[in-house]
């Protein structure tokens, strides 16, 4: 079918604002904080192949997750589908979901009787079940210590719901009001959505409305060979590691990848990275896709439309039986630090073909629970924080600090939510000096947080770059291993793994997480001083850390901050000596 630019324009805008409608409506309806707050969810539409037409890139990672739980439920399903229709699905085996929490809501979009695709949210839910509030435990051995696990099953029959469903879903939930709350708030995200559908469709029609899909499949993987033709003819390799699953806590977990190009075509091969874990830290190749597609699309345009087209551009290759493509029922919950782990390597590797694309590494991501009873109305409550740190630094601007990076865009809770709606009172929320790498450019700074408990509770926390620091990039430092810590300074002072569950806390204890720092870019020594004076007057680094790893010399007479200059030339220039008399250690890998 002949479309002219002008339509196809016009049906992918609209298209995209369906699915950001989609995304204002579930907020905006969304009983906890992980929705309402936090925005730990996506919106899309499918085909009836179950492939994206289009997704408001929110979590960059539900590009993969999507069409596995859209193909889950047209094979389930298959024949039996009918208009009004609504389907879930959390499992991350039969479906795509990240881990159980993420749980899937998918209907049918019917015009003039025919099946023409599929709305679909996904949303993490604050619990459901198993042994640790908030169903992400560090110590989980297998999936079914993960709590509920749905395949594809039928929410809606004709518009009517499916009451067994809901009764069962909330009573394996430790918050089933905000759980089945949050459910219902997707579902009428997707029946806005098919509405909207239905007039895109009855003013174009179907066929046109189909040819555009299909015309931005194919121009969404020319866009990337064409991209990928460009870049130098090579095989590229880089790896990274995770502190540790959960269970063997002295062991990092390596993410190995070979980025190999050749003219339009790329492919990714992990067979090289870990077998799989005893602990929770093995991802799905939907998320091992997703996450390439996430590292193309940034390194070639942030603001391309995203559609499966995409990931018809390249090829992975995750060996099976490995920390990126487990046999059942291998664990999976705390997967984000793999995915960090993963797109810093990737980001490495293709560094080596367009570097001036690439940047340090940032500090992943992380998440803390806590479980208990409020002290008001004796219901149970889950606090669910995600928590940001560090970006790293890029060859021409400094990191930013107290940000999310790579793939987690999920926001930060804000304090006078927490302190309303749980038992909590937060001490400290500030920036951690110094923790960002030094360089040329900068890493961003991470997050102190410290609450006061103010109820037992139970508490969990999954993390990343704890032992690990996010490494700094062309002789940048790295930047500054995060901590958690209970009851710091304190006689009963604790430091738990970078994955921990089910921690006891005490009414008045306090707990602190910091998160690390960025990676910095190039010399440190290169940085201007005027730069380093800047970032003393602004307190994101000390004194004594901008003469150790700057060479920058810094006096405060009155309380007006200068530069030392005789003294800085002669520390950098003997800095300078020193390092030339040690073996060059060169880009750090």
């Amino acid at each position: 079918m002949q479309i002219s630019a002008v339509d196809l324009e016009v049906v992918k805008a609209s298209l995209s604002g369906i699915v950001q409608e989609m995304q204002n409506s579930l907020f905006r309806t969304g009983f906890s904080t992980i929705v309402r707050e936090s925005q730990d969810a996506s919106c899309a539409l499918m085909n009836t192949r179950g492939e994206i037409i289009a997704q408001h890139v929110v979590l960059p990672l539900h590009i993969g997750a999507f069409p596995a739980c859209t193909a889950a439920v047209l094979r389930t399903f298959d024949g039996a589908i009918a208009d009004g229709d609504a389907f879930v699905i959390n499992h991350p085996y039969e479906g795509g979901s990240p881990h159980a929490p993420d749980i899937c809501v998918l209907t049918p979009v019917f015009f003039e009787g025919a099946l023409f695709g599929f709305c679909g949210s996904i949303a993490h839910k604050s619990d459901i079940g198993g042994p640790v509030p908030g169903s992400c435990s560090g110590q989980a051995r297998e999936v079914f210590n993960e709590g509920l696990h749905l395949p594809a099953v039928r929410y809606q029959t004709r518009n009517e719901p499916n009451t067994d469903l809901e009764r069962l879903i909330a009573a394996n939930s430790r918050t089933p009001e905000l759980v089945l709350g949050d459910m219902r708030g997707q579902l009428g995200s997707c029946r806005l959505a098919e509405r909207r559908v239905n007039e895109l469709l009855a003013k174009y029609g179907r066929a046109k409305v189909a040819a555009c899909c299909e015309r931005l499949f194919e121009l969404g993987e020319a866009k990337v060979r064409a991209a990928v033709a460009e870049w130098a003819d090579g095989r590229y390799e880089a790896e990274r590691f995770i502190d540790d699953d959960g269970v063997d806590l002295n062991k990092p977990v390596r993410i190995h990848v070979i980025a190999e190009k050749k003219a339009d075509r790329l492919h990714f091969d992990f067979r090289g990275s870990a077998d799989q874990t005893k602990g929770p830290a093995n991802i799905r190749p939907p998320l091992v896709q997703a996450a390439c597609a996430y590292c193309l699309i940034s390194m070639i345009d942030p603001h391309m439309y995203v559609s499966s087209g995409l990931l018809n551009a390249y090829t992975i290759d995750a060996r099976e039986g490995s920390v990126l493509n487990p046999r059942f029922p291998a664990p999976v919950n705390t997967y984000n630090p793999t995915i960090h782990a993963l797109v810093d390597a990737v980001y490495d590797a293709l560094s080596r073909i367009v570097p001036e694309k690439i940047r340090a590494d940032g500090a992943g991501s992380r998440s803390i629970i806590i479980g208990g009873r409020t002290t008001t109305t004796g219901k149970g409550y889950v606090q669910y924080e995600i928590i940001g740190g560090g970006a790293g630094a890029r060859p021409t601007k400094d990191g930013m600090s107290g940000t999310s990076v790579n793939q987690s865009n999920a926001k930060i809770a804000p304090v006078e939510i927490l302190e309303s709606e749980f038992p909590t009172r937060m001490l400290r929320y500030e920036l951690i000096r110094d923790s960002g790498g030094p360089g040329h450019f900068r890493g961003g700074l991470g997050i102190r947080r410290e609450y006061l408990n103010l109820a037992d509770a139970r508490f969990s926390i999954r993390s990343t770059k704890h032992v690990v620091p996010p490494n700094g990039f062309a002789d940048g430092h790295p930047g500054r291993v995060g901590d958690i810590l209970i009851n710091p300074g304190g006689a009963g002072e604790k430091r738990l793994p970078t994955r921990y569950a089910d921690y006891p806390l005490k009414t008045d204890d306090v707990f602190r997480l910091d998160s690390p720092g960025g990676g910095g870019y190039g010399d440190p020594l290169e940085r201007a001083p005027a730069r380093v004076l800047d970032d003393v007057r602004e307190g994101v680094v000390s004194p004594e850390a901008a003469a150790r790893d700057y060479g920058v010399v810094v006096t405060c007479n009155g309380g007006a901050w200068a530069v030392d200059e005789a003294a800085t030339a002669a520390r950098r220039s003997a800095m300078s000596a020193d390092a030339a008399r040690q073996q060059p250690t060169g880009r750090q890998a």
